[in-house]
Protein backbone atom coordinates (compact mmCIF):
# COMPACT_ATOMS: atom_id res chain seq x y z
CA UNK A 1 0.00 0.00 0.00
CA UNK A 2 2.94 2.36 0.62
CA UNK A 3 4.66 1.69 -2.71
CA UNK A 4 5.81 4.74 -4.67
CA UNK A 5 4.75 3.22 -7.98
CA UNK A 6 2.46 0.31 -8.90
CA UNK A 7 2.37 -2.01 -11.88
CA UNK A 8 -0.90 -3.49 -13.06
CA UNK A 9 -0.83 -7.19 -13.91
CA UNK A 10 -1.82 -8.21 -17.42
CA UNK A 11 -5.12 -9.97 -18.03
CA UNK A 12 -3.31 -13.32 -18.07
CA UNK A 13 -1.66 -12.74 -14.68
CA UNK A 14 -2.64 -12.29 -11.05
CA UNK A 15 -0.96 -10.92 -7.93
CA UNK A 16 1.26 -13.18 -5.88
CA UNK A 17 0.51 -13.88 -2.23
CA UNK A 18 2.58 -10.92 -0.89
CA UNK A 19 1.30 -8.54 -3.59
CA UNK A 20 4.71 -7.46 -4.86
CA UNK A 21 4.67 -9.15 -8.27
CA UNK A 22 2.58 -10.90 -10.91
CA UNK A 23 2.30 -14.61 -11.61
CA UNK A 24 0.50 -16.46 -14.40
CA UNK A 25 -3.10 -17.40 -13.74
CA UNK A 26 -4.12 -21.05 -13.71
CA UNK A 27 -6.04 -22.32 -16.74
CA UNK A 28 -9.48 -23.83 -16.15
CA UNK A 29 -11.48 -26.09 -18.51
CA UNK A 30 -13.25 -29.43 -18.25
CA UNK A 31 -10.39 -31.87 -18.73
CA UNK A 32 -10.26 -35.65 -19.04
CA UNK A 33 -7.78 -35.59 -16.15
CA UNK A 34 -10.27 -33.90 -13.83
CA UNK A 35 -12.43 -36.16 -11.69
CA UNK A 36 -15.63 -34.66 -13.13
CA UNK A 37 -14.44 -34.93 -16.74
CA UNK A 38 -13.22 -38.49 -16.23
CA UNK A 39 -16.53 -39.50 -14.63
CA UNK A 40 -18.67 -37.94 -17.36
CA UNK A 41 -16.57 -39.46 -20.16
CA UNK A 42 -16.73 -42.90 -18.51
CA UNK A 43 -20.53 -42.65 -18.21
CA UNK A 44 -20.75 -41.58 -21.86
CA UNK A 45 -18.70 -44.53 -23.12
CA UNK A 46 -20.58 -46.99 -20.86
CA UNK A 47 -23.97 -45.88 -22.16
CA UNK A 48 -22.81 -45.92 -25.79
CA UNK A 49 -21.58 -49.51 -25.32
CA UNK A 50 -24.99 -50.35 -23.79
CA UNK A 51 -26.67 -48.94 -26.91
CA UNK A 52 -24.40 -51.09 -29.10
CA UNK A 53 -25.27 -54.21 -27.06
CA UNK A 54 -29.02 -53.53 -27.27
CA UNK A 55 -28.66 -52.87 -31.01
CA UNK A 56 -27.00 -56.26 -31.37
CA UNK A 57 -29.87 -57.86 -29.42
CA UNK A 58 -32.46 -56.22 -31.68
CA UNK A 59 -30.63 -57.34 -34.81
CA UNK A 60 -30.39 -60.91 -33.49
CA UNK A 61 -34.10 -61.01 -32.51
CA UNK A 62 -35.30 -58.87 -35.44
CA UNK A 63 -37.94 -61.44 -36.50
CA UNK A 64 -39.62 -61.66 -33.09
CA UNK A 65 -42.99 -59.92 -32.54
CA UNK A 66 -41.71 -57.53 -29.85
CA UNK A 67 -39.08 -56.12 -32.23
CA UNK A 68 -41.31 -56.06 -35.31
CA UNK A 69 -44.35 -54.58 -33.56
CA UNK A 70 -43.23 -50.95 -33.56
CA UNK A 71 -41.02 -50.61 -36.62
CA UNK A 72 -37.70 -52.38 -36.09
CA UNK A 73 -35.91 -50.12 -38.57
CA UNK A 74 -36.82 -47.02 -36.58
CA UNK A 75 -35.76 -48.80 -33.39
CA UNK A 76 -32.33 -49.51 -34.87
CA UNK A 77 -32.05 -45.92 -36.14
CA UNK A 78 -32.99 -44.62 -32.69
CA UNK A 79 -30.39 -46.85 -31.01
CA UNK A 80 -27.65 -45.68 -33.40
CA UNK A 81 -28.58 -42.03 -32.85
CA UNK A 82 -28.62 -42.52 -29.06
CA UNK A 83 -25.16 -44.08 -29.29
CA UNK A 84 -23.98 -40.97 -31.13
CA UNK A 85 -25.73 -38.75 -28.56
CA UNK A 86 -23.71 -40.32 -25.77
CA UNK A 87 -20.46 -40.13 -27.75
CA UNK A 88 -20.98 -36.50 -28.82
CA UNK A 89 -20.48 -35.44 -25.19
CA UNK A 90 -16.80 -36.31 -25.62
CA UNK A 91 -16.52 -33.23 -27.89
CA UNK A 92 -17.38 -31.08 -24.86
CA UNK A 93 -14.54 -32.47 -22.71
CA UNK A 94 -10.92 -31.41 -23.19
CA UNK A 95 -9.20 -28.19 -24.18
CA UNK A 96 -11.46 -26.19 -26.53
CA UNK A 97 -10.19 -26.01 -30.11
CA UNK A 98 -11.59 -24.41 -33.25
CA UNK A 99 -12.76 -27.75 -34.66
CA UNK A 100 -14.41 -28.88 -31.41
CA UNK A 101 -16.18 -25.56 -30.97
CA UNK A 102 -17.54 -25.75 -34.52
CA UNK A 103 -18.64 -29.38 -34.28
CA UNK A 104 -19.95 -29.97 -30.78
CA UNK A 105 -23.23 -28.01 -30.78
CA UNK A 106 -23.99 -28.83 -34.41
CA UNK A 107 -23.32 -32.55 -33.84
CA UNK A 108 -25.41 -32.48 -30.68
CA UNK A 109 -28.29 -30.78 -32.51
CA UNK A 110 -28.33 -33.14 -35.50
CA UNK A 111 -28.04 -36.44 -33.59
CA UNK A 112 -30.60 -35.35 -31.00
CA UNK A 113 -32.97 -34.33 -33.78
CA UNK A 114 -32.59 -37.81 -35.31
CA UNK A 115 -33.36 -39.38 -31.93
CA UNK A 116 -36.41 -37.27 -31.09
CA UNK A 117 -37.80 -37.37 -34.64
CA UNK A 118 -37.42 -41.18 -34.59
CA UNK A 119 -39.45 -41.27 -31.38
CA UNK A 120 -42.07 -39.01 -32.98
CA UNK A 121 -42.16 -41.26 -36.06
CA UNK A 122 -42.56 -44.38 -33.86
CA UNK A 123 -45.48 -42.72 -32.07
CA UNK A 124 -47.18 -41.73 -35.30
CA UNK A 125 -46.66 -45.28 -36.57
CA UNK A 126 -48.64 -46.58 -33.59
CA UNK A 127 -51.45 -44.06 -34.17
CA UNK A 128 -51.65 -44.73 -37.92
CA UNK A 129 -51.50 -48.52 -37.49
CA UNK A 130 -54.35 -48.47 -34.97
CA UNK A 131 -56.60 -46.15 -36.97
CA UNK A 132 -55.85 -47.94 -40.26
CA UNK A 133 -57.66 -51.05 -38.96
CA UNK A 134 -60.96 -49.18 -38.81
CA UNK A 135 -63.38 -49.89 -41.70
CA UNK A 136 -63.07 -47.41 -44.55
CA UNK A 137 -59.94 -45.78 -43.14
CA UNK A 138 -57.79 -43.85 -45.62
CA UNK A 139 -54.69 -44.31 -43.46
CA UNK A 140 -53.95 -47.82 -44.77
CA UNK A 141 -51.76 -46.41 -47.53
CA UNK A 142 -49.54 -44.71 -44.91
CA UNK A 143 -48.88 -47.89 -42.93
CA UNK A 144 -45.21 -48.93 -43.20
CA UNK A 145 -41.76 -47.47 -42.83
CA UNK A 146 -41.83 -45.00 -45.72
CA UNK A 147 -43.75 -42.21 -43.98
CA UNK A 148 -41.67 -42.59 -40.81
CA UNK A 149 -38.37 -42.31 -42.70
CA UNK A 150 -39.62 -39.26 -44.62
CA UNK A 151 -40.60 -37.59 -41.34
CA UNK A 152 -37.14 -38.22 -39.84
CA UNK A 153 -35.42 -36.87 -42.97
CA UNK A 154 -37.55 -33.70 -43.06
CA UNK A 155 -36.96 -32.99 -39.36
CA UNK A 156 -33.21 -33.51 -39.78
CA UNK A 157 -33.04 -31.27 -42.84
CA UNK A 158 -34.63 -28.43 -40.85
CA UNK A 159 -32.03 -28.86 -38.12
CA UNK A 160 -29.19 -29.03 -40.66
CA UNK A 161 -30.39 -25.79 -42.29
CA UNK A 162 -30.39 -24.02 -38.91
CA UNK A 163 -26.88 -25.32 -38.24
CA UNK A 164 -25.55 -24.23 -41.64
CA UNK A 165 -26.97 -20.72 -41.22
CA UNK A 166 -25.43 -20.57 -37.73
CA UNK A 167 -21.97 -21.66 -38.94
CA UNK A 168 -22.13 -19.32 -41.93
CA UNK A 169 -23.28 -16.20 -40.07
CA UNK A 170 -21.83 -16.45 -36.56
CA UNK A 171 -19.75 -19.60 -35.99
CA UNK A 172 -18.59 -20.66 -32.50
CA UNK A 173 -14.93 -20.09 -31.63
CA UNK A 174 -12.57 -20.82 -28.72
CA UNK A 175 -12.20 -18.00 -26.21
CA UNK A 176 -10.23 -17.25 -23.05
CA UNK A 177 -12.43 -15.70 -20.36
CA UNK A 178 -10.27 -13.52 -18.09
CA UNK A 179 -13.07 -11.60 -16.38
CA UNK A 180 -15.29 -14.18 -14.65
CA UNK A 181 -12.68 -15.37 -12.14
CA UNK A 182 -9.67 -13.27 -10.98
CA UNK A 183 -7.61 -16.41 -10.28
CA UNK A 184 -8.26 -18.43 -13.43
CA UNK A 185 -8.24 -18.10 -17.19
CA UNK A 186 -11.34 -20.01 -18.28
CA UNK A 187 -11.01 -21.64 -21.70
CA UNK A 188 -14.40 -22.07 -23.35
CA UNK A 189 -16.25 -22.07 -26.63
CA UNK A 190 -18.02 -18.84 -27.44
CA UNK A 191 -21.21 -19.97 -29.18
CA UNK A 192 -21.06 -16.99 -31.53
CA UNK A 193 -24.80 -16.50 -31.40
CA UNK A 194 -26.81 -17.50 -28.35
CA UNK A 195 -29.95 -17.09 -30.46
CA UNK A 196 -29.01 -19.95 -32.79
CA UNK A 197 -28.00 -22.14 -29.85
CA UNK A 198 -31.38 -21.74 -28.21
CA UNK A 199 -33.08 -22.15 -31.62
CA UNK A 200 -31.54 -25.64 -31.77
CA UNK A 201 -32.64 -26.39 -28.20
CA UNK A 202 -36.11 -25.00 -28.92
CA UNK A 203 -36.49 -27.03 -32.13
CA UNK A 204 -35.55 -30.26 -30.36
CA UNK A 205 -37.88 -29.32 -27.50
CA UNK A 206 -40.75 -28.75 -29.94
CA UNK A 207 -40.25 -32.20 -31.47
CA UNK A 208 -40.09 -33.73 -27.98
CA UNK A 209 -43.30 -31.97 -26.95
CA UNK A 210 -45.10 -33.19 -30.09
CA UNK A 211 -43.87 -36.72 -29.35
CA UNK A 212 -45.11 -36.48 -25.78
CA UNK A 213 -48.57 -35.24 -26.83
CA UNK A 214 -48.92 -37.90 -29.55
CA UNK A 215 -47.73 -40.69 -27.24
CA UNK A 216 -50.03 -39.54 -24.43
CA UNK A 217 -53.03 -39.65 -26.79
CA UNK A 218 -52.04 -43.13 -28.01
CA UNK A 219 -51.08 -44.69 -24.67
CA UNK A 220 -54.46 -46.41 -24.16
CA UNK A 221 -54.70 -48.02 -27.59
CA UNK A 222 -55.51 -51.74 -27.16
CA UNK A 223 -52.32 -53.18 -28.59
CA UNK A 224 -50.30 -55.88 -26.84
CA UNK A 225 -46.99 -54.25 -27.75
CA UNK A 226 -48.11 -50.61 -27.79
CA UNK A 227 -45.02 -48.70 -26.66
CA UNK A 228 -46.80 -45.33 -26.43
CA UNK A 229 -46.81 -45.53 -22.62
CA UNK A 230 -43.05 -46.02 -22.59
CA UNK A 231 -42.59 -43.13 -25.02
CA UNK A 232 -44.83 -40.93 -22.85
CA UNK A 233 -42.64 -41.49 -19.80
CA UNK A 234 -39.42 -41.06 -21.79
CA UNK A 235 -40.60 -37.76 -23.32
CA UNK A 236 -41.83 -36.52 -19.93
CA UNK A 237 -38.36 -37.11 -18.49
CA UNK A 238 -36.71 -35.66 -21.61
CA UNK A 239 -38.72 -32.42 -21.47
CA UNK A 240 -38.19 -32.09 -17.70
CA UNK A 241 -34.41 -32.35 -18.10
CA UNK A 242 -34.20 -29.68 -20.79
CA UNK A 243 -36.62 -27.31 -19.06
CA UNK A 244 -34.37 -27.49 -15.99
CA UNK A 245 -31.28 -27.15 -18.21
CA UNK A 246 -31.98 -23.59 -19.38
CA UNK A 247 -31.82 -21.80 -15.97
CA UNK A 248 -29.00 -24.09 -14.78
CA UNK A 249 -26.97 -23.36 -17.93
CA UNK A 250 -27.51 -19.60 -17.77
CA UNK A 251 -26.52 -19.44 -14.09
CA UNK A 252 -23.31 -21.51 -14.52
CA UNK A 253 -19.83 -20.34 -15.47
CA UNK A 254 -16.65 -21.93 -16.76
CA UNK A 255 -16.28 -25.69 -16.77
CA UNK A 256 -19.51 -26.09 -14.79
CA UNK A 257 -21.40 -24.60 -17.74
CA UNK A 258 -20.09 -27.38 -19.97
CA UNK A 259 -20.75 -30.01 -17.29
CA UNK A 260 -24.41 -28.92 -17.03
CA UNK A 261 -24.94 -29.44 -20.77
CA UNK A 262 -23.15 -32.81 -20.72
CA UNK A 263 -25.31 -33.92 -17.79
CA UNK A 264 -28.48 -32.86 -19.64
CA UNK A 265 -27.39 -34.79 -22.77
CA UNK A 266 -26.51 -37.93 -20.82
CA UNK A 267 -29.60 -37.95 -18.57
CA UNK A 268 -32.11 -37.27 -21.37
CA UNK A 269 -30.50 -39.87 -23.65
CA UNK A 270 -30.41 -42.41 -20.82
CA UNK A 271 -34.12 -41.74 -20.19
CA UNK A 272 -34.94 -42.56 -23.82
CA UNK A 273 -32.78 -45.68 -23.75
CA UNK A 274 -34.18 -46.95 -20.46
CA UNK A 275 -37.88 -46.21 -20.98
CA UNK A 276 -38.15 -47.42 -24.58
CA UNK A 277 -35.70 -50.33 -24.87
CA UNK A 278 -35.21 -51.87 -21.43
CA UNK A 279 -38.85 -53.15 -21.28
CA UNK A 280 -38.34 -54.85 -24.66
CA UNK A 281 -35.12 -56.51 -23.50
CA UNK A 282 -36.94 -57.63 -20.36
CA UNK A 283 -39.60 -59.38 -22.47
CA UNK A 284 -37.03 -60.90 -24.84
CA UNK A 285 -34.94 -62.49 -22.09
CA UNK A 286 -37.16 -62.84 -19.00
CA UNK A 287 -40.66 -63.16 -20.48
CA UNK A 288 -40.12 -65.09 -23.72
CA UNK A 289 -43.63 -66.57 -23.49
CA UNK A 290 -45.00 -63.06 -24.25
CA UNK A 291 -42.84 -62.79 -27.36
CA UNK A 292 -44.62 -65.35 -29.56
CA UNK A 293 -47.15 -65.16 -32.33
CA UNK A 294 -49.46 -67.51 -30.44
CA UNK A 295 -49.58 -65.10 -27.48
CA UNK A 296 -50.45 -62.19 -29.75
CA UNK A 297 -53.27 -64.12 -31.40
CA UNK A 298 -54.63 -65.19 -28.00
CA UNK A 299 -54.48 -61.64 -26.63
CA UNK A 300 -56.15 -60.21 -29.71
Amino acid sequence: MDARSCMKCSKYEKLNSIRNGCILRNIDYLSYEDQLGCTLSSISVTFSISCAVILGIFIKYRETPIVRANNRYLSCLLLISLMLCFLCTLLFIGRPTQICCLLRQVTFGVVFTISVSSVLAKTLTVIIAFNATKPGSKLKKYVGTQLAIVLVIVCCLDEIIISIVWLASSPPFPEADTLSDPNYIILLCNEGSGCFFFCIIGYIGTLALLSFIAAFLAKDFPDRFNEAKNITFSMLGFCSVWVAFVPAYLSSKGSRMVAVEIFAILSSSAGLLGCIFIPKCYIIFLKPELNTKETIITKQ
